[in-house]
């Protein structure tokens, strides 16, 4: 009788968690208002790239209505970009930005959205290889290198960027959330704010060695905002829950300027979405001062 009572209590567990996945609420700050200036969304391809050769990759710029040629805007990076321009999905990053930058809670900021790259099919009818895992699963300073010399430098040609760290920031969900760690780890000097929800910093291509070099590595000049939850992944790669809290024990230990959210989702982007409004707040909170 006991063993069928914990079976049963496991499965409600489980059950519970399932749903309380989709029970994180947006805030106002995740819907467009009358009265606030809506920036504009463009979209383009990249397909020259040096660092990752062969790879052709969509990406978006958002430029808010407060953008001013003559002042440099702060730049916010997002891997698998398309995800998080989506205006109906779970993350919301453009309304966000509209309603913050108008509030002053964040500075006047570009977002550059970036998708993953994918090798054209070789055979028409055929479908495209991703690149996505040997780009964000990566460690090394491969797709810092991609950022810095590549994206930036277009961006830059057609706006008038900030070019100090502190004006600068980069996010994404997954394996797109270690990646943005990755560049700024590889390159504290250019990038001083990072977004990761659900970071994949488990063993797909080495991620799970970060806990143990952020407290034995001098502490870097950048601050990160973590979030997952104990429904995320468990498989042969690792354990995402676990390795999340590791990432947060370690920054802990290190004394880094982080936060880290942990809710009872799964591997989405629910929570991290309804997080962003408070994630951004927490990221550029002193940028102005």
């Amino acid at each position: 009788m006991r063993r069928y009572l914990l079976l049963f209590l496991a499965a409600c567990s489980v059950f519970s968690s399932a749903r309380a996945a989709e029970d994180y609420k947006y805030n106002e700050d995740s819907s467009p208002h009358a009265g606030v200036p809506q920036g504009e969304v463009t979209k383009y391809t990249w397909s020259t790239s040096a660092n990752f050769p062969g790879t052709t990759r969509e990406y978006w710029v958002y430029v808010p209505k407060q953008y001013d040629a003559a002042k440099p805007a702060c730049v916010m990076i997002f891997q698998d970009g398309g995800s998080y321009m989506r205006t109906n999905g779970d993350f919301r990053t453009t309304v966000v930005f509209d309603n913050l930058i108008h509030k002053k809670e964040m500075p006047v900021t570009i977002g550059l959205f970036i998708n993953p790259g994918e090798f054209p099919a070789a055979t028409p009818g055929a479908k495209g290889r991703s690149n996505r895992s040997f780009e964000y699963d990566s460690l090394g300073d491969l797709y810092a290198k991609f950022i810095l010399e590549e994206m930036l430098p277009e961006l830059g040609r057609k706006y008038n960027l900030v070019q100090t760290p502190d004006g600068r920031a980069i996010g994404g969900i997954s394996s797109g959330g270690i990646c943005a760690f990755t560049v700024a780890w590889e390159r504290p000097s250019a990038f001083s704010k990072v977004l990761s929800h659900v970071g994949s910093f488990t063993n797909i291509r080495g991620g799970h060695v970060y806990p143990a070099l952020i407290r034995k590595t001098e502490r870097k000049p950048f601050r990160i905002f973590l979030q997952d939850g104990s429904g995320d992944l468990d498989n042969s790669h690792g354990n995402w829950p676990l390795a999340n809290q590791e990432m947060a024990a370690s920054l802990k230990f290190a004394k880094y300027d982080y936060q880290f959210v942990f809710g009872d989702g799964g591997h989405n982007g629910k929570h991290g979405g309804a997080l962003m409004p408070e994630s951004l707040r927490w990221l550029w909170r002193d940028y102005a001062k």
